[in-house]
């Protein structure tokens, strides 16, 4: 990055799904950047809040890589419109992909778009026990095809070599800029890209095993158009802008003051949301939204929010389709493959309806589930807040009458997660 007296946005982030722009965004705000999430790509002529940090939730890691290509492209020329300098691209810290992309595909794009000429890749956030060793991603002790990511159905992660796994969505062979080097700091960084770069090589994995570790990427990536990695690989950056004087010390994580009811709508079926369902049902109202409802979803909306509304006044409900596996199975056989994106859409319908009634505290459980709500509610931007737990903050809506949302992805936080977060938003 070269020196100047910009203000305004600084770092634009693509993202592939929501729940991991609003994880990406807390990283940032923990670091001092004032950061907003902005939900789909960004229209042209759409304003520029006011932030550090623009990050754009697209919803491109499972779809055709062609089509994530250009969506990132276009979020891109957005942010490079909004006058950011430096970008990020943001992808799962397990890596979430097949052979045909698409974190290289959509790497290499961005690239090109920059005409910059190399990147490293991380998806490294000890946090939540995922580390590069070697260029082999762990989840916690066990490599990443020994996790339960090698029977994902759409992105089963089967090779835990990073560096062959990238190098088959590439052009060309991935680098790796192993342990040692990381292990010596920034500076050695900075000379194992520049031989990388020398060799050729456009994009390199980096170990990275603790967050001193990041702190130091993130350091070395000072010089970088472009960066790519979880959201543990962007620890690193805001102190790059801080020491150029392009960045306020001040709070990045005040929200607006808010008042109204609260509620929480979960739709993952995650191992850890459905203790979090169990544990707030043995202290809140709660009304199972059923997958068998799906044929006539009006009515089962309808009678979710009879159910809800008197209830409001007297605390905080619970509305779930959260279930197990087996019965969510059912649901699918009985309904097709679109049987997810209408629970989605029912939940999302739940949401809209307990806002209408005055919830202004939501908190809402699983990555779909939560650009579905953000969708029907009709939000545009984000504003990033207090963290409730690793890669999960409190957001509020931007605009005269804003609300809080906490938008978690399904395995994030503890089983007493809930509770935790509506206390958090007093």
């Amino acid at each position: 990055m070269q020196g100047g007296g910009q203000s305004g946005p600084q770092l634009g982030c693509i993202a592939d799904d929501f729940t991991g722009a609003t994880d990406l965004a807390s990283t940032l705000v923990a670091q001092g950047m004032r950061t907003v999430v902005l939900p789909g790509e960004p229209m042209p002529g759409q304003a520029v809040p006011q932030a550090d940090a623009l990050v754009v939730a697209l919803k491109s890691r499972s779809i055709p890589a062609r089509e994530a290509v250009a969506m990132s492209l276009a979020s891109l020329r957005w942010l490079q419109s909004a006058g950011c300098r430096q970008f990020y691209f943001k992808y799962c810290s397990t890596f979430d992909s097949t052979d045909a992309g698409n974190i290289g595909p959509v790497a290499e794009a961005l690239l090109d778009a920059l005409d910059a000429p190399f990147t490293l890749a991380c998806p490294a956030f000890p946090a939540n026990a995922r580390s590069v060793y070697r260029g082999y991603l762990f989840v916690g002790d066990r490599l990443l095809s020994e996790s339960g990511m090698r029977d994902h159905p759409l992105t089963p992660m089967t090779d835990p070599s990073l560096v062959r796994v990238l190098s088959r969505q590439l052009r060309g062979e991935a680098g790796l800029v192993g342990f040692e080097t990381v292990e010596q700091g920034a500076l050695a960084v900075v000379d194992a890209m520049r031989a990388l770069q020398a060799r050729g090589v456009r994009v390199a994995i980096a170990d990275a095993l603790s967050e001193r570790h990041l702190m130091a990427l993130g350091e070395a990536c000072a010089g970088l158009r472009l960066v790519t990695g979880g959201s543990g690989m962007a620890m690193g950056l805001p102190a790059n802008f801080r020491a150029a004087g392009w960045v306020p010390v001040e709070d990045s994580a005040a929200l607006p003051a808010v008042a109204g009811h609260a509620a929480v709508v979960a739709g993952s079926c995650s191992t850890m949301t459905r203790e979090q369902v169990a544990a707030m049902s043995s202290w809140a109202p709660s009304w199972f939204v059923d997958p068998a409802m799906l044929e006539n979803p009006v009515p089962a909306i309808a009678r979710a929010l009879e159910w809800a509304l008197p209830r409001l006044a007297a605390g905080p409900v619970l509305l779930y389709s959260t279930a197990a596996p087996e019965r969510v199975a059912e649901a699918q056989r009985r309904l097709g493959d679109d049987a997810g994106a209408r629970v989605e859409r029912m939940l999302a319908g739940i949401a809209r309806g307990l806002v209408d009634a005055g919830v202004r505290r939501l908190v809402v459980a699983g990555g779909e589930t939560s650009g579905a709500v953000v969708g029907a509610l009709g939000i545009t931007a984000l504003r990033i807040g207090p963290v409730i737990a690793p890669g999960v903050p409190w957001t509020a809506s931007e605009g005269a009458s804003p609300m809080w949302l906490a938008l978690k992805s399904g395995n994030f936080g503890g089983p007493d997660f809930f509770r935790t977060a509506l206390d958090r938003a007093g």
